[in-house]
């Protein structure tokens, strides 16, 4: 079986703590049941019974009747073991209204250890942060990182990762896809089905929207912006200027929606002379390549955007809090924070013509301090190559290697 180590690893350090509640989130169909699995079958070779897991997948039609949050309770109360930890396993707990009550009612049996999936960042809303306020933890799931990306696909060591790299770029990380054949319309219907769940079933559905023409031209102008200082008020000019008026308001509102759905995150801008976060024109960045070609019809042209896509994500599983740098006039692709140090990243294809070399290095060399700066390209480079203390790294080296 095909493994998401970065992720099962998390949850086997926080078994048997039932005083917290595990929450798993992501954006649809990265893998969130599939990691359930996972530890399950860890949960097995442990010893622990079946009879002592309950796993319930709120979209599977056999709980179709499980619509209120006592129902919810009265259904895994019957079926708690009474002797030893019952482990809880609650697959799109959000489908079920009010669960919060059914689940912190649970949590007061020191024998439940739960776990919880969600396709929404609603999951982790007001109602649930008052009530179970300082007893979850969250882990962040994303579609598969490069280095997943060869293992579901059985690559093994490789002088020349480029050819996979690439396929990478237009196929995306959904697991899914690496079960398909490879033929271009199923793998672009599995994808289109992907984005009409998260609109419909995340979005729509759950913000009880009208306009969906509106969101899904919102969708297809952050795609193809990927990496481009974004606001609510460009994007509410754009609409204007295809005969769609709607206020800035409204766009940021569907924005946030598109967020909260994981299938773009935001980038904030950090101003590296005052030390502050910056509070307009953000970045935006797309949960899955994939998606993005989707959309477009065809993989981009705009390479550079695709990898700074790529690495904007890599920090993030790394655990990163990843914001853009603005350094007067100058641009830092990522600043990186984790445990209070920073970390620097600028993403180009290559640096080999001078002035391209020039521009990319020269906010690096403005900036004055000692933390870690890196540039990372898609150029031949030895695994300590530097320019004046700089570090320079092939991408994919970066990815898979660190």
């Amino acid at each position: 079986m095909k493994n998401r180590n970065i992720y099962l690893d998390k949850i086997i350090a926080l078994k048997d703590t039932p005083e917290l509640i595990k929450v798993i989130t992501g954006v649809r169909r990265c893998g969130k049941s599939f990691l359930l699995k996972l530890y399950r079958d860890y949960l097995n070779k442990q010893g622990v019974p079946a009879s002592s897991v309950i796993y319930i997948n709120l979209e599977d039609f056999q709980y179709n009747d499980i619509d209120s949050a006592k129902k919810l309770h009265d259904f895994i109360s019957g079926k708690l073991v009474k002797k030893g930890i019952t482990y809880i396993f609650i697959d799109e707990v959000q489908l079920v209204p009010s669960w919060e009550k059914a689940v912190n009612s649970l949590r007061l049996n020191r024998k439940n250890d739960i776990y919880l999936t969600g396709s929404n960042a609603y999951l982790l809303s007001s109602n649930l942060s008052t009530l179970l306020s300082g007893r979850y933890v969250e882990i962040k799931m994303l579609p598969l990182s490069f280095s997943e990306f060869l293992q579901f696909r059985d690559v093994g060591e490789a002088q020349d990762y480029r050819e996979h790299f690439d396929l990478y770029l237009k196929l995306g990380g959904y697991p899914g896809l690496t079960e398909l054949p490879d033929d271009s319309d199923i793998l672009q219907d599995y994808l289109f089905g992907v984005f009409n769940t998260i609109i419909i079933k995340d979005i729509v559905t759950a913000n009880r929207i009208r306009d969906v023409d509106v969101l899904e031209k919102i969708a297809r102008y952050l795609s193809s912006n990927i990496g481009n200082i974004t606001s609510a008020r460009k994007i509410s000019n754009y609409l204007i200027s295809t005969g769609r008026k709607i206020s800035a308001d409204t766009a940021d509102n569907y924005l946030r929606m598109l967020e909260n759905a994981y299938c773009f995150y935001r980038a904030k801008r950090y101003d590296l002379k005052g030390k502050s976060l910056m509070k307009t024109n953000d970045k935006f960045y797309i949960v899955d390549l994939g998606l993005r070609n989707m959309f477009r019809g065809g993989v981009s042209s705009d390479y550079g955007s695709m990898l700074e896509n790529v690495v904007y994500f890599e920090l993030t599983r790394k655990g990163y809090t990843v914001s853009v740098g603005k350094y007067g006039d100058l641009e830092i692709d990522f600043v990186a924070e984790k445990s209070g140090k920073l970390s620097y990243f600028q993403v180009a294809a290559t640096i080999i013509p001078d002035e391209v070399r020039s521009r990319e290095l020269k906010s690096f060399r403005l900036l004055g301090d000692n933390y870690e700066k890196t540039i990372l390209t898609m150029d031949i480079v030895g695994p300590y190559d530097d320019i004046d203390g700089i570090k320079h790294q092939n991408i994919i080296d970066f990815l898979l290697r660190g």
